[in-house]
């Protein structure tokens, strides 16, 4: 009972420093909701629509009325005429298209024939989705239209039946299925882990933060007293509060946002709970032990804020770990992001298993026990130079 009272007394304390302090205050009430909802509402829609492309007919046939009709038809692009190429250019050096088609004159004759005819696709590819939306969709229509042609010169000029023209013309059928993100759009892909992302950082920040300022005011002295001089007592009693926050702050993501933002869960929510937990555990003396290398509070701020896209960019999400240097990869080890990312994506959009994902769970596990070790050795020091401080005084 004594040990569940000074908990509470210390989870108590550390709500009264919250509460005086504002800017912990915004980063650990106001700034996770917030962000969630700012970035998600960014990628709400997950796919582009209306780009606009120029469009360029030299040929002026029914096949290339054909084409520009069914690239107009793909609901990410909005086809705007050009008179020739030099206009096109203009128009997208001037932001107005983000690339054009071209149709050489004399296109449907050559394909008739049997013989090779170019379209060119320009595209401004200084932004990467549009170019490589735009290149899909188009390149799709162009094989369309295409095996359309060739299949009409089979059965027109060899009388071949329609199935058998069809096998003429495309002897390999791909069968192209895309699993867990089937409409392969950036806003599927981004918005999980973009919000496991700003869970992650508003506690690092927020607990970091905290600690660091009870270095700033020499107030840790006053933590262990209140925690009978037990070092793993007033951890456990600081981290209480932030543990149960963003407990609350991960069920309201997994259900809120991702209803709102149509975001599928495919794996096990108890499963997804399960690791959340973890997750944050391990976060706790992470944080702690990062804030402790700062002795102001607004020095650790500023260094914590710059961490987040460097974490986000090194732990395997946006760019594939084996694609790392390896001095990048020792380091990617070390962080709870790494192997977090891994088992999150792989329960919340491939419907993996906590079985399935048992080496990030184990690797979670032993940063935890290794985070927790590095940070009572440090409070020790802290503590002992407390005390030094105090008999000196």
């Amino acid at each position: 009972m004594n040990f569940f009272t000074t908990i509470g007394k210390l989870l108590l304390r550390e709500v009264k420093i919250i509460g005086k302090d504002h800017s912990l205050l915004l980063t650990l009430l106001i700034a996770p909701l917030l962000y969630a909802f700012f970035y998600g509402s960014i990628y709400q829609y997950k796919e582009e629509e209306k780009v606009k492309i120029a469009f360029i007919d030299d040929d002026n046939t029914g096949l290339s009325r054909t084409i520009k009709q069914q690239i107009s038809n793909l609901q990410m692009t909005d086809v705007i005429g050009a008179n020739n190429i030099t206009q096109a250019q203009t128009m997208m050096y001037k932001g107005e298209c983000q690339g054009f088609v071209y149709i050489e004159k004399g296109l449907e004759g050559k394909i008739l024939k049997l013989k090779q005819a170019n379209i060119v696709v320009a595209l401004n590819a200084a932004r990467f989705l549009p170019s490589s939306d735009l290149l899909s969709g188009i390149t799709q229509v162009s094989l369309t239209v295409s095996a359309g042609v060739r299949l009409k010169y089979f059965q027109q000029t060899k009388g071949l039946t329609e199935t058998i023209a069809m096998q003429e013309t495309m002897p390999v059928n791909l069968d192209y299925r895309p699993l867990y993100n089937e409409r392969s759009n950036y806003g599927s892909f981004l918005l999980p882990g973009l919000l496991a992302i700003i869970l992650q950082q508003t506690l690092l920040l927020g607990l970091s933060g905290s600690f660091s300022g009870e270095r700033e005011k020499n107030t840790l002295p006053d933590l262990m007293r209140q925690a009978n001089g037990n070092i793993s007592m007033a951890l456990m009693g600081k981290g209480a509060f932030y543990l149960l926050l963003f407990s609350c702050f991960a069920f309201f993501f997994l259900s809120v946002n991702f209803t709102i933002l149509q975001l599928p869960l495919r794996g096990n929510p108890y499963a997804l709970g399960l690791l959340m937990l973890l997750f944050l555990c391990t976060l706790l003396p992470f944080s702690m032990l990062a804030g402790s290398a700062f002795k102001t509070q607004v020095m650790n701020v500023q260094i914590m804020a710059f961490s987040t896209y460097p974490i986000f960019l090194i732990t395997g999400y946006p760019w594939p770990l084996s694609s790392l240097p390896l001095p990048l990869l020792w380091l990617t080890s070390l962080l709870p992001t790494t192997p977090f990312i891994k088992a999150y994506v792989s329960i919340v959009q491939n419907g993996g298993t906590l079985a399935q994902n048992i080496s990030s769970i184990i690797h979670l596990a032993v940063l935890l026990l290794l985070y927790s070790f590095l940070l009572i050795t440090r409070m020790y020091v802290l503590n002992r130079k407390g005390i030094g401080n105090e008999q000196q005084k």
